[in-house]
């Protein structure tokens, strides 16, 4: 699968999961959501960091940008694909 692809979807599940987490603690705080969106968001920027070094192809400014927690994986695919992420992948 191309590496690109990997980065954006990972980069969706990084948001969202963040998203979500903070909007389970500014409603109901329920320990049980936490307890599991907490592994995926984990999961997810992990997955984020390891995509973004694979589709960086020796520039560096993007799995540097990979980094950045919650919004990192979008980041990065923005710069990875020319026009700027409004592509078909």
């Amino acid at each position: 699968m191309n590496p690109v692809v990997v980065l954006k979807w990972l980069g969706v599940a990084e948001m969202a999961t963040l998203a979500l987490m903070l909007l389970n603690i500014v409603t109901v705080h329920e320990p049980a959501i936490s307890s599991v969106l907490g592994p995926v968001h984990g999961l997810a920027y992990t997955g984020t960091v390891i995509a973004g070094v694979l589709a960086a192809a020796g520039r560096h400014r993007i799995w540097v940008l990979s980094l950045v927690p919650g919004i990192g994986g979008w980041l990065a695919y923005r710069r990875v694909t020319p026009a700027g992420g409004r592509s078909r992948a």
